[in-house]
This record gives C-alpha cells, sequence and structure tokens, in this order.
C-alpha cells in the first residue's frame, strides 16, 4: 500500500475492511469485520422499497501527539438512532456504535492519514432496512455498517469562498417531516436541485422554509451559520433542519470565545445584513458564502477571497481541538 495523503479528494477508497452487524429478532449481534465491499441483500428489502436508510458522517485524527481520536462520535450515536425512531428502524446502542467504530478503526489503521498531511479518516456508519417486506411496513431485519476511508483536506491553502442560489420551485424537507432526520431519502431529494445549481456555476444551493418560503432553512448538504455585524453568531432555528454536529460544536465554541449565539428564525431579507456568511458541516467544517443569487436579486457578502476574521478565527480554533493541537475545553475527542 502506497497512499499520497498530499492528493487525496473526498472520494470512497477501498480499505481492508468495515464493519456489519444483524438485527434480528429484537437485538443486535455482536458484529463481524468484513473485507468484501459487497453483500448480497433480499430484493425486498425496505431499504429499496421504502427508504429504510439513514446514515451518518464523522472523522478520526492522528493527532499531534500521535494519539488516535475521533470527534464527537457519540453526538452521531445519538442522531442515528434518532434517525432511526423516526423511520420505524432498530435503533443502535450507544456502546455498540462506538464499539464498531474502535473494531473498524483499529483494523484499518494502515489507511490512517499521518498528522500534518491534513487528511483524516473519514467515517460512513451506515443503517438500512434489510428484511424483506412487500406491504407497506417497517423491516424485521436491520444491517447496520460502518465504513472508514481516507479522504483529503478541503482546503488546501486557506478557506475558499463560494457562491450559493436559491432555487424556489424546490424544497428540502416540509414542516413536519424528515428534514431533521439524517435519512439517505432527504438527500436522494435533493439531488435534481443541486445539479441544476451546479449547472448555473454555483457551487450550494440554500434551502427558504418550505411553508411560506420567507425563512433561511440551510444549505443542501450543510447548516447555514451567519456573523453579524456586532459580530455575534447566528444560526436559523427550524424543525426542518438537520441538527448538525458541527453547528452545535461551532456554536459552542463562539460561546466560549465570548460572541453572542442567536439560535432564531432568520428572515431571508437578513442575508444582506450580515458581515459573514457560511455552511458548516463534518467534511470541510466551514464553507464560506460571499455571494446569494435569488432571482434577479444578488447578495453579496463577506470578502471576495477567503473567510473572513470571525469565521477564520473559528475554523482555526475548531480544527485545533480535533488536530490536538489546543487543549479541548469541552471534551469532545474521544480516544480509541
Amino acid at each position: 500500500m502506497n497512499i499520497d495523503w498530499s492528493k487525496l479528494g473526498f472520494a470512497y477508497m477501498q480499505t481492508r475492511s468495515h464493519i456489519r452487524y444483524t438485527w434480528k429478532n429484537g437485538s443486535w449481534d455482536r458484529g463481524e469485520l468484513v473485507t468484501e465491499p459487497y453483500f448480497n441483500i433480499h430484493i425486498a428489502a425496505t431499504a429499496l422499497h421504502y427508504g429504510q436508510t439513514a446514515f451518518e458522517g464523522l472523522k478520526v485524527y492522528r493527532c499531534k501527539d500521535g494519539v488516535v481520536r475521533a470527534f464527537r462520535p457519540e453526538m452521531n450515536a445519538r442522531r442515528i438512532s434518532a434517525s432511526a425512531r423516526r423511520s420505524c428502524m432498530a435503533e443502535i446502542p450507544e456502546e455498540l456504535f462506538l464499539d464498531g467504530l474502535r473494531r473498524v478503526v483499529k483494523d484499518n489503521l494502515d489507511y490512517l492519514p499521518p498528522y500534518g498531511t491534513g487528511a483524516t479518516m473519514y467515517v460512513r456508519p451506515l443503517l438500512f432496512g434489510s428484511g424483506a417486506q412487500i406491504g407497506v411496513n417497517a423491516a424485521n431485519e436491520y444491517t447496520f455498517i460502518i465504513m472508514v476511508m481516507p479522504v483529503g483536506a478541503y482546503y488546501k491553502g486557506g478557506l475558499n469562498p463560494v457562491r450559493a442560489i436559491i432555487l424556489d420551485d424546490f424544497d428540502r424537507a416540509a414542516p413536519n417531516g424528515t428534514g431533521a432526520s439524517k435519512l439517505g431519502g432527504n438527500y436522494g431529494a435533493a439531488l435534481l436541485p443541486h445539479k441544476i445549481a451546479n449547472e448555473k456555476g454555483f457551487s450550494v444551493d440554500l434551502y427558504l422554509d418550505a411553508a411560506e418560503h420567507k425563512y433561511i432553512d440551510e444549505f443542501g448538504t450543510s447548516n447555514f451559520l451567519a456573523i453579524d455585524k456586532k459580530g455575534a453568531y447566528v444560526t436559523p432555528k427550524s424543525k426542518s433542519v438537520l441538527p448538525s454536529v458541527t453547528n452545535d460544536g461551532l456554536m459552542k465554541l463562539a460561546a466560549h470565545l465570548g460572541m453572542p449565539v442567536e439560535w432564531r428564525p432568520i428572515l431571508f431579507e437578513e442575508i444582506a445584513d450580515f458581515a459573514e456568511i457560511a455552511a458548516c458541516g463534518t467534511a470541510v467544517v466551514i464553507t464560506p458564502v460571499n455571494e446569494i443569487v435569488r432571482g434577479n436579486q444578488v447578495i453579496k457578502v463577506g470578502p471576495r477571497e477567503g473567510a473572513g476574521p470571525v469565521l477564520q478565527k473559528l475554523y482555526d480554533n475548531y480544527t485545533a481541538i480535533q488536530w490536538g493541537e489546543a487543549p479541548d475545553p469541552f471534551g469532545w475527542t474521544v480516544e480509541l
């Protein structure tokens, strides 16, 4: 194995193994490490017919002191169980989630990038209905897997701002729908507007609330955050928004750094009044957004190049905790 860590992108790579658990008759088995990246699935599996799938994303770091650490894995464990409840799937005990994470990382340590390369190990847990069911009902069998792979740094040479578009003909999630769950169907529904946005030259698409198209919800794959002109951290409060682990951490970090934090409904008209805007999520942490287009309206925010000073400060402090370069006052990192 000879990996050029500096050339990694954010893409699937075959590693030594994934770990696989099966739920039957009311309980999970002990799990097994599997080298083959394929499996047989029943043609009537509920994942295929009724979308019983949920997934997560987190990262593992080879830190500055050489210790291998996962970043806030318990949050992902709780969120995938919340998604499971919303779609009537078997919940995953937190201890099982963490046990699987430790086992699969240990078996794939050769694929964990060295400190200093900017690359990390991306972890993708996946839960789906594998039991056969033709009637519209929940499955009687579920499969839970955790796969791992090395991924490169999104930003080489600094944070690069992107342009966003609002497509009023599309909604991400209904007010009382599944937007707050990390279900596969949510992302399938967002593929067409994302494709249209890309074809128009925009990196990300931004969604407004489905009921009135008055309030900011979130970007297609990331939460929305803004810094107002008084230095406050502002992010939308909405039942349709996924509770982002990254956004939660950035809010706590902002408060720790002495910034006011506002978690509240945000009117679309407020966008022009913000000093800095970003998308935030596991893969990138922070993506600055310097232009938002809605129809003929073009709103420019923040610097044309790089990140604004507050976003840069948050990014630097947050990633320093992840890499073990700074103290972790929140207890977010878990040694594996």
